[in-house]
């Protein structure tokens, strides 16, 4: 099985199949505080928010998970363009494979070329940071696209569910610390759906990382994904719920916020501008999302992306209002409540 084959599977199972954990993000436990005397403008409402000092036309940074495979490119190229135009920020994925083929080199090229103005970010596993990434490879995945951040991802379950996939997770934590030192650009860590604890996300921020991606779960299982491939003969289904949701992780890591200087993004389940709001007003920074973004584009090009973003705006715009906020740092903590038990 090589890995273009393994990305085309992924890219086709999540936009497709039932990979979806059956366990929710958490946020349906809040509800949003009806403000009946909002005082607002939705003509007026701003969604600009910042994130590692550059502001940004929404609070939404659409995640990795497209490279290396035949299609990718194209993707990427609708996706790029569509975040220079709206000014949003995106990574790439895995530039695993670009490293062990240079022909993948151009589906990943092609975004700096369709965005020259945007704010993209590199993607590299934790496992290839086992003993120091060299300086080729850091300066070729940067340089491919001009990064403006490294991601590296955390993937352990995802690993543990593919028969090919790694097996060894010792040193990865001093890999990340290397690639700190080594680089020019801010480093963001994140899971890839089964949630960074509080823990975990201590020893990354102890490290010197600048933002944490929490992803927890709620949205896309990479273990069902895996389990669900054609080449897995072998899956183990009793891992397909394995995660901590995305709310419990976001809270967790919220905590850390008095003792690091850190950016938290929210992502995991993300699927509309309710979810955004609330992930915000339970300190996040920014939020992510992958699934819904990759599934308009394969199914209707820019059009489709064009609907979804359309569509989250209003969304956020709306909850906004009716929660009398005019601008999303007014998102915060006394907008949300428990429900009952």
């Amino acid at each position: 099985m090589t890995i273009k084959q393994r990305k085309k599977d992924h890219v086709d199972l999540t936009i497709s199949g039932d990979t979806s954990y059956t366990q929710q993000t958490g946020f349906d436990r809040y509800y949003m505080c009806h403000n009946a005397l909002p005082e607002v403008n939705f003509d007026e409402i701003d969604t600009h928010a910042e994130f590692l000092g550059r502001q940004f036309s929404f609070p939404l940074f659409i995640s990795s998970m497209t490279g290396g495979y035949a299609d990718a490119g194209a993707v990427n190229a609708i996706i790029a363009s569509f975040c220079q135009e709206h000014d949003l920020p995106f990574g790439v994925g895995s530039q695993r494979i670009m490293l062990e083929n240079q022909d993948a080199i151009a589906t990943f090229s092609i975004v700096r070329e369709k965005a020259p103005d945007a704010y993209i970010a590199s993607n590299i596993g934790g496992q290839q940071l086992i003993g120091g990434l060299s300086d080729d490879h850091y300066e070729s995945m940067v340089n491919c696209i001009a990064a403006d951040a490294i991601i590296v991802h955390l993937n352990p379950l995802q690993e543990l569910m593919q028969p090919e996939g790694d097996r060894n997770f010792k040193g990865i934590l001093d890999g990340i610390y290397k690639l700190v030192n080594r680089s020019t650009i801010p480093v963001i860590v994140k899971e890839t759906g089964a949630g960074i604890t509080s823990e975990t996300a201590d020893k990354l921020l102890n490290a010197g990382v600048s933002v944490i991606d929490i992803s927890g779960a709620g949205g896309t299982s990479w273990s069902k994904v895996e389990n669900a491939r054609p080449s897995n003969s072998n899956p183990e289904s009793l891992f397909n719920d394995w995660g901590v949701p995305t709310e419990r992780c976001l809270r967790e890591v919220v905590q850390l916020k008095g003792s690091y200087d850190f950016e938290i993004i929210a992502s995991g389940g993300i699927r509309n501008g309710l979810d955004m709001a609330k992930a915000l007003c339970l300190g996040a920074d920014f939020t992510a999302s992958a699934q819904p973004v990759i599934k308009a584009v394969v199914e209707k090009g820019q059009e489709g992306l064009e609907e979804l973003y359309l569509q989250w705006i209003k969304q956020l715009k709306i909850t906004m209002v009716l929660t009398g906020c005019e601008q999303v740092s007014d998102l915060d903590i006394s907008h949300l409540n428990l429900k009952d038990s």
